[in-house]
């Protein structure tokens, strides 16, 4: 069943984390961060909702990268009851889709509930002032649909960002699987 993001407010200041890539290495929120601000993405393996858009967002992040704009992307869910999302298989695929961003695991769980996501995908950009001026969809299209992914949604986030401008407020909604918490760890 589909879920939709929680819609963090506007403003909010960056939540700090600090998580490791599958490989073992360590990658903190102020060194991630771009000339421009960061992108903070909530995605996994298995969800069709990401496989829907991992193509088009690998060839955009790297676009947006390279203007000055730092791009993270974080899977929190739980690998116990879904293997297929364990950091082996995350190193696999970030590198069969070609992901230029870190793919980094929120093992305990504890970034996602401080960005309240809550499903995959769940984008969250923040301006160079660490503050949260995008948080929705990708683009209006959906796994299964005869239109394929653009990220037009977020990528004209990107683009004012870019430009040091803000985007409008009016935001719709990411929607996707959701986040597969730990029993007991689930948000209130």
């Amino acid at each position: 069943m589909a879920t939709s993001s929680a819609m963090m407010a506007l403003g909010t200041e960056a939540p700090p984390f600090d998580l490791p890539d599958p490989t073992g290495g360590r990658h903190r929120f102020d060194e991630r961060v771009g000339d421009a601000g960061l992108l903070v993405m909530f995605i996994c393996n298995h969800c069709p909702y990401v496989k829907h858009v991992q193509e088009p967002l690998a060839r955009l992040a790297e676009e947006w990268m390279e203007n000055g704009l730092g791009v993270v992307a974080i899977n929190s869910n739980d690998v116990s009851a879904y293997p297929d999302d364990s950091p082996p298989r995350m190193a696999e695929v970030a590198e069969r889709i070609g992901y230029p961003f870190p793919y980094l695991f929120d093992e305990d769980q504890s970034v996602a509930r401080a960005y309240g996501a809550v499903c995959t995908p769940d984008f969250f950009l923040f301006d160079r002032d660490h503050r949260l001026v995008y948080r929705g969809r990708f683009d209006h299209t959906r796994p299964g649909g005869a239109t394929p992914a653009t990220g037009a949604d977020l990528a004209a986030a990107v683009a004012l960002v870019l430009t040091g401008e803000t985007p409008p407020a009016d935001q719709a909604p990411s929607m996707g699987c959701s986040i597969k918490w730990k029993p007991g760890n689930e948000p209130m």
